[in-house]
């Protein structure tokens, strides 16, 4: 079929961004019958080689959606390879036999992978988790032609078309404006910006009076329970929970198996059922 393929790095392009471009420049666009073969190939034998050619041919294409969303500031290496996986899956998935070519059933793939790649990392807080609003996100930045807010006409004409409320457009902007913030004071802030930070504005309840006397009695209470239940118990089950879990230096299952001149998996059994027993006085 005339298709000299080099090997390349499908997964990750790598550092250098302009080598890959180069290297898979030279991969020919398949024809309509020999993509037709090669997918038959694929869909009634499962030739795996077949798969690959399909998915060499195609990877320009991927480079080119990439490019339409550089004004995210995300990494093109990253996209493309997130690209890659789509278009992976979607030769997988793809039947000859509905007579269209592979290029169009393969971009909803490629872009739904980058998609998820870009709504993962474009903020620390995500800016759409529902369907509607991940459909509103990428609308949404495609519709904004200037960096002012929308005004009430454009809020309007967005929303008739998408087919939502202006509230929705409205809640969306504000979301795509919201900038990330450090939880703490960075160590290069300025001191006198650092009250700024989110962290300075809760509340210290470490040293709150009520906690601090909950958290005593509750530590009191576990201890009382935790004597009744030890006390509970016969003096072996007792000195295995002992050396078991309360020494300093705790002793193995074959250590005490020896001592009580009993197998270890019996240790084992004795230990369990005391433990249990223990949790029992624990949790009542």
């Amino acid at each position: 079929m005339g298709t000299s393929l080099q090997p390349i790095d499908l997964m990750s392009p790598g550092r250098n961004l302009d080598a890959y471009v180069q290297g898979i420049g030279p991969i020919p666009v398949l024809t309509v019958e020999e993509e037709r073969e090669l997918s038959e190939r694929l869909y009634y034998q499962n030739d795996l080689e077949a798969a690959r050619q399909l998915v060499m041919s195609h990877l320009r294409f991927v480079v080119h959606i990439a490019r339409s969303y550089s004004g995210y500031g995300l990494s093109q290496a990253d996209l493309i390879q997130e690209g890659n996986v789509g278009l992976m899956k979607a030769v997988k998935r793809f039947d000859p036999t509905v007579g269209v070519r592979l290029v169009s059933f393969a971009v909803h793939w490629i872009k739904a992978e980058m998609h998820e790649f870009i709504l993962r990392n474009w903020r620390i807080v995500k800016v759409a988790t529902t369907k509607a609003q991940r459909k509103m996100f990428f609308n949404l930045r495609s519709s904004k032609k200037r960096l002012a807010w929308f005004t009430n006409d454009e809020v309007n004409a967005v929303a008739e078309d998408l087919g939502v409320e202006p509230k929705v457009v409205r809640e969306m902007e504000r979301r795509l404006s919201a900038q990330d913030m450090a939880f703490d004071q960075g160590t290069d802030d300025d001191e006198d910006e650092a009250y700024k930070a989110p962290a300075y504005f809760l509340e210290d309840k470490r040293n709150d009076p009520s906690r601090l006397l909950e958290d005593k009695q509750w530590e009191e209470d576990s201890n009382r329970r935790l004597q009744v239940a030890m006390d509970s118990l016969d003096d072996r089950s007792r000195n295995i929970l002992v050396q078991r879990w309360l020494s300093e230096e705790k002793s193995t299952l074959h250590e005490l198996a020896a001592e009580y001149q009993v197998s270890a998996e019996r240790i084992r059994q004795l230990e369990k059922n005391a433990m249990k027993k223990v949790r029992g006085f624990l949790e009542a």
